[in-house]
């Protein structure tokens, strides 16, 4: 008889993250051993229960699914990460490549899919919504750099040059300079709308 995958649930909204450990627990070689709603907590939990595989939403608390991944396949190579979302973008897609994912699902896929997807990562295949993936190829790379999707970021909410300036440490020439280049790129009229675009594609 094979042995039970242990599973780890990361998901901030209660009633999803108990949906899903409930269809998962159906399959009699899965356990969802652990469950977690907040990003930073992914790592302790998946040391403490010794996990198989790690499901982790991509918005959390604390830290993102795709930045918790990037701990987690650091600190424990061999464990394998789903990453689950409710956002289709093509960025996130490669984000989460380069972080370390075995798979990247929607979640809305059927369960059963969910589960096979489970066995598949841990057989050491890769699991990718194809619909997904044909978006990423569509959509190209992420053209902004490290820094201008900083800036962007903590432009979100609006803030001045010289409150960006502050926060992130540079001069406010250079904060202009980045976001500049980032609205350039982004083939867009001002910083709102390269936010907006760079969210859509899951760039930030």
């Amino acid at each position: 008889m094979s042995r039970t995958i242990k599973v780890l649930l990361a998901e901030d909204q209660s009633m999803v993250r108990e949906a899903l450990a409930a269809l998962l627990s159906l399959e009699t070689d899965i356990e969802v051993v652990a469950q977690v709603a907040r990003g930073d907590e992914v790592l302790a939990a998946a040391r403490e229960y010794d996990v198989d595989v790690a499901l982790l939403d991509i918005e959390m608390p604390g830290q993102t699914g795709i930045e918790a991944a990037a701990e987690v396949h650091k600190a424990l190579p061999a464990l394998k990460l789903v990453i689950l979302t409710t956002f289709g973008r093509p960025g996130y897609l490669r984000s989460a490549m380069e972080a370390g994912a075995d798979a990247f699902l929607v979640k809305d896929a059927p369960a059963a899919q969910l589960a096979e997807a489970v066995r598949k990562v841990l057989a050491g295949e890769r699991v990718i919504d194809p619909t997904l993936a044909a978006a990423a190829l569509a959509g190209g790379a992420n053209p902004l750099t490290d820094r201008e999707r900083e800036v962007l970021r903590a432009a979100a909410d609006g803030s001045t040059n010289a409150e960006l300036a502050t926060a992130l440490h540079l001069s406010q020439g250079t904060v202009r300079n980045y976001l500049s280049t980032a609205i350039q790129k982004l083939a867009v009229r001002n910083r709102a709308e390269a936010v907006r675009t760079a969210r859509e594609k899951g760039w930030l």
